[in-house]
């Protein structure tokens, strides 16, 4: 269990560092002037490979938790509350992983209408997803 604990763990943590920087590359993108052509398919490359690459790791990320919560019944029972607000934001963590695809397509198509200031609030989302979820697997709450 502790194999498959310690792999949950570096996915999650590679995962998130993913969401963390993606939306950074939309804050740069959200202000490249229209005549920087070549600066806007730099970043728009960065950012394919980037949400390939954070997508790639999302899948055994989940893969190992739900081994974890199923295989070794972990959060599973009376008393394991903190589980189902874990498994909540871990839903809202891939709805986001989802809306940095949408994001992303909608740039490659030259549709974006939104300014650097949403996207630099839209960067602190996954912090606080990080934040939320290992509190509640750390501390336990309810």
């Amino acid at each position: 269990m502790l194999w498959v604990k310690s792999l949950h763990i570096v996915f999650i943590a590679s995962w998130f560092a993913g969401l963390f920087y993606l939306p950074r590359i939309f804050v740069n993108l959200a202000m490249v002037p229209p005549e920087s052509v070549a600066e806007r398919q730099r970043l728009l490359l960065m950012a394919r490979k980037l949400m390939r690459f954070t997508t790639f790791l999302a899948v055994p990320a989940l893969g190992f938790g739900l081994w974890l919560w199923l295989g070794y019944g972990i959060g599973r029972g009376p008393g394991n509350g903190w589980m189902h607000a874990k498994l909540a934001l871990v839903l809202v963590a891939i709805g986001y992983h989802h809306g940095c695809g949408v994001l992303l397509r909608r740039f490659v198509a030259g549709e974006n209408r939104r300014n650097d200031r949403w996207f630099r609030w839209f960067n602190e989302l996954p912090v606080l997803l990080l934040l939320g979820i290992v509190i509640l697997v750390v501390v336990k709450p309810f």
